[in-house]
């Protein structure tokens, strides 16, 4: 969040559009993210899709024996790809939202929209930006076949794979919950950071007056 918010702050300066700024704000935010991203959803892959009588510590033990810290990044790609494109849909589609939002409803680009308002662009936001999810289905095949010790499989590889098995269809089984997710993740981590960030800089109101004019 707090890389994803400094290079949106630095893209606003250089004068991008709001959506563009977005955009490549959370690219980059997703991007920092992989580093952790890639072993916590390895292992939780795992955990599902895998031998469920492992615990999670014998499942770190029995990786690294094997394969040291490259172990824990199968779908490496596919993690790189939905994260990036995650939050630069997140914050592009809600920017862009946001913008359509101020002129239809207020008829400037300039105005302040209410809380309400915001939460409704991010939900928007949240829903537009679950376009990426083949990435996921392919990361959770990629991760489920590294644990279980299969052969290794490219993101493409994958992609043909599923399409052939399950159709096209195949690759947006669950969209609805990533969906809700999405919308969560958007509200939270967009929407609520700029509803912070906006009361955090906002000038503390004047104390009230009394009948003769002094502060109360």
């Amino acid at each position: 969040m707090y890389s994803k918010e400094a290079l949106l702050e630095t893209f606003n300066g250089m004068g991008l559009g709001s959506g563009l700024a977005g955009t490549l704000a959370g690219a980059g935010g997703g991007v920092c993210q992989v580093t952790v991203m890639g072993p916590m959803t390895f292992l939780v892959t795992g955990a599902v899709t895998g031998n469920q009588a492992e615990s999670t510590t014998a499942r770190i033990q029995r990786v690294w024996s094997a394969s040291g810290v490259k172990g824990f990044y199968p779908g490496g790609v596919p993690i790189a790809f939905r994260q990036m494109t995650n939050w630069a849909s997140r914050q592009g589609f809600t920017e862009a939202v946001r913008a359509q939002m101020k002129q239809s409803l207020h008829g400037s680009p300039d105005a302040r929209l209410s809380k309400g308002e915001e939460v409704a662009s991010g939900i928007l936001g949240g829903v537009l930006s679950s376009w990426n999810h083949p990435f996921e289905v392919a990361r959770i095949e990629m991760q489920a076949r590294g644990d279980q010790g299969q052969a290794k499989m490219g993101m493409t590889s994958v992609f043909r794979m599923i399409v052939r098995e399950q159709g096209v269809g195949g690759l947006f089984k669950g969209i609805v919950p990533r969906m809700c997710l999405s919308i969560w993740q958007v509200l939270f981590m967009v929407t609520g950071a700029k509803i912070v960030k906006d009361a955090l800089l906002e000038p503390p109101s004047a104390p009230p007056k009394g009948p003769a004019g002094e502060a109360a």
